[in-house]
């Protein structure tokens, strides 16, 4: 009623408020309540009301009562509940309002044929009585409120279910469209007397007003050539011998080369509020699925996008990687990943599969700076150099995982003191690594013949392993410049099938060197030995470790120079200058036009002879 007066006339809206203030006075003066308004016709399951004055004490009771026979009147309030169809709640809107509210305690459904299910409406008219509700202080009525209930039974389908599927019969029988009336799915359309979701109930509503022709499922006439449908007054000359005789389903409407089908609809569009769910458990993690921590933030290690360090990269479930930083400290390091604390890496990470792990620190000390600390600026004098300790040189990670889970994470981080002389530049270290129990995964370098670009990969036999025969993989390696190129700091990186390369490193040597020649021949083949422990080759890019047929062996050469030469104070002779490895391949077979190339022979020769003096 406000909200009617408030859209048509503002001086009303006085008057109204004016009427409500005036029944909150009386209510508060008087000590009495009365209900807002006093009779309510409900024609919907839901109906609320006012109650408005004091209504601390106030109970509520419910009863359906029915007038007089003889004056029609009904009889005064009473405290006496009894029960009914109907839910009856309160809610406090204010010091002296009430919010009094009934909802239909039954389903308005209307009931099928022949249904034994109490819960729905025998008739179209489901609800039809006078309710009553008393407001009483103790056993002593002090308001009532009347509401007439007439509420009419709903056209639903009558075989809801939760299946949403649509069935298409075979159109030789039965027409594609044999009721165009039915618009809505899984509910009755008015007047559209062959649609399947009205029940005999619903028909009796509008089965007088039928829609008429095709669109009410009505086949239209049969055609004049239909035999049954001429006769001997209205026959045309050429009747009965060109007449077609066939039975009514058989009409134009059916198809013949549709079979039928069962179609799921898809959900479309809509502008109603999504029905939130109950929470669900926690997705597994599958490969490349980012990890989370316990307060669902991504886990990160630091790691290259872009060419770049990223100090806060996401990791992928089940992607192995490892990756160098390379810094230029001035100052010692106060932040992460450079400067961390043990407790600040026991990070709780979720498994995956409801649970938690933390992940459990080791720290190692490194003695031997050489492989972080590339180059360093002039030295400065002693009251200049900054010492910095427990600086994070390297961060190596194991996941262990089973299934689509993680069940342990463990870091080694590798710190060490920095002394600072000037300026650093320190190269960091990051890895991890997917353990399967304790086993690692070793990629392939091809399915089944090697592709290019990919790692050769080599093999030793495995003498730990109880299975005799087994290989264990192993990479040939050649030199990786970095900084000042010394053997001593170089890296290794594997040969790649396919591609050529070169690479090379230095090793300082003085006037002592070479006195002893002995000693510098045997550390300049050791060096080169150290780049291949290998003695197998894999044929192919995914060898069998048990399948020796998979493997063949490497061929180690020694050449010597033919011209025999003596050492000297100043010079040494026969040392081992190069190093090189072939590798002859060839296409085996094609695989959906793919060629597949596998290694027949490696050779690593080593070339000796190089004369090395000082003239100094």
């Amino acid at each position: 009623m406000a909200n009617v007066v408030d859209m048509f006339c503002p001086s009303s809206i006085s008057r109204q408020v004016i009427c409500v203030l005036l029944l909150f006075s009386l209510a508060h003066t008087q000590n009495v309540v009365v209900f807002q308004p006093s009779f309510l016709t409900a024609n919907g399951p839901v109906v609320s009301a006012l109650l408005l004055g004091n209504t601390s004490d106030i109970s509520l009771r419910l009863r359906t009562v029915s007038p007089s026979n003889t004056t029609g009147s009904i009889g005064p309030p009473s405290c006496m509940a009894e029960e009914t169809q109907w839910l009856l709640t309160r809610e406090q809107v204010g010091k002296t309002a009430v919010r009094v509210l009934l909802r239909l305690d039954r389903s308005l459904r209307l009931c099928g044929e022949n249904e034994t299910d109490i819960d729905c409406c025998p008739k179209p008219l489901c609800v039809l009585e006078t309710l009553q509700v008393s407001a009483c202080v103790g056993g002593t009525p002090q308001a009532s409120l009347l509401i007439q209930a007439k509420i009419h039974a709903l056209l639903v389908p009558a075989n809801a279910g939760s299946d949403n599927k649509t069935v298409i019969p075979n159109q030789v029988y039965q027409p594609l469209g044999p009721c165009p009336c039915d618009l809505t799915f899984r509910a009755c359309d008015v007047r559209c007397c062959c649609d399947k979701d009205c029940s005999i109930e619903d028909l009796k509503l509008f089965e007088s007003h039928c829609l008429p022709g095709p669109f009410g499922g009505q086949v239209s006439p049969a055609p004049d050539y239909q035999c049954s449908v001429q006769s001997s007054e209205i026959s045309p000359d050429w009747f009965p011998f060109l007449c077609v005789s066939s039975s009514p389903e058989n009409n134009p409407y059916l198809g013949l080369f549709y079979h039928g089908d069962t179609i799921t609809p898809k959900p479309g569009p809509n502008f109603q509020s999504p029905m939130l769910s109950a929470p669900v458990p926690e997705n597994l993690y599958i490969e490349g699925s980012p990890i989370l921590t316990l307060n669902n933030q991504y886990f990160t290690i630091p790691q290259k996008v872009l060419g770049r360090c990223v100090n806060s990269a996401p990791v992928a479930f089940l992607k192995n990687f490892k990756v160098k930083c390379v810094t230029l400290l001035r100052t010692c390091p106060t932040g992460s990943p450079l400067q961390t604390l043990p407790m600040e890496l026991r990070n709780k990470v979720k498994t995956g599969q409801g649970g938690d792990v933390t992940v459990d620190v080791s720290d190692e000390l490194a003695t031997d700076l050489s492989q972080f600390i590339s180059s360093t600026d002039a030295v400065a004098s002693s009251d200049e150099r900054l010492v910095c300790e427990n600086v994070t040189l390297a961060m190596d990670y194991k996941f262990y995982w089973k299934g689509n889970g993680i069940t342990r994470i463990t870091l080694t981080r590798t710190v060490g003191t920095i002394t600072l002389n000037g300026g650093v530049v320190l190269t960091t270290r990051y890895s991890a690594v997917y353990l399967n129990g304790e086993i690692t995964d070793e990629p392939n370098s091809g399915n089944p013949g090697y592709q290019v670009g990919r790692p050769v990969i080599a093999g030793i036999v495995d003498t730990l392993d109880n299975n005799t025969g087994s290989i264990q993989r192993m990479k040939i390696n050649l030199w990786k410049p970095v900084s000042d190129g010394l053997c001593s700091t170089n890296e290794r990186k594997p040969i790649l099938f396919g591609e050529n390369a070169t690479s090379g490193c230095l090793l300082p040597i003085s006037r002592q060197n070479l006195t002893q020649c002995n000693l510098l021949r045997e550390t300049v083949t050791s060096l080169q030995a150290a780049l291949t422990t290998a003695t197998y080759v894999s044929k192919s890019g995914n060898p069998d470790p048990l399948t020796v047929t998979d493997w063949v062996n490497i061929n180690y050469v020694t050449l010597n120079s033919s011209t025999t030469m003596e050492d000297t104070t100043s010079s040494c002779y026969g040392i081992s200058s190069h190093q090189h490895i072939h590798v002859w391949s060839l296409i085996t077979s094609m695989v959906e036009g793919i060629p597949q190339r596998e290694i027949r022979a490696l050779q690593i020769r080593c070339v000796s002879g190089c004369l090395m003096q000082c003239t100094v």
